[in-house]
């Protein structure tokens, strides 16, 4: 899968800024939409902050497949 990924062009740099972004906006989602309908921006920021740690791990594969093509 880290194979396809990198195909694409995705680093784990990319990875790990857009798991960093969806808890940034995760927060930014409660905090904005709190006073308009609270449960519901509650669920929806729980919802996008979820994805950060898939993305960490695909980082993280990522970053492991990097450093085994740098010692070849």
């Amino acid at each position: 899968m880290m194979s396809k990924f990198r195909a694409l062009g995705l680093t784990s740099g990319m990875s790990y800024t857009a798991g960093l972004l969806s808890i940034a906006a995760s927060i930014a989602i409660w905090n904005s939409q709190k006073d308009k309908d609270g449960p519901h921006a509650e669920r929806f920021g729980i919802f996008v902050g979820l994805w950060a740690p898939t993305f960490f791990a695909i980082g993280n594969g990522l970053d492991l497949a990097e450093r085994q093509l740098r010692k070849l």
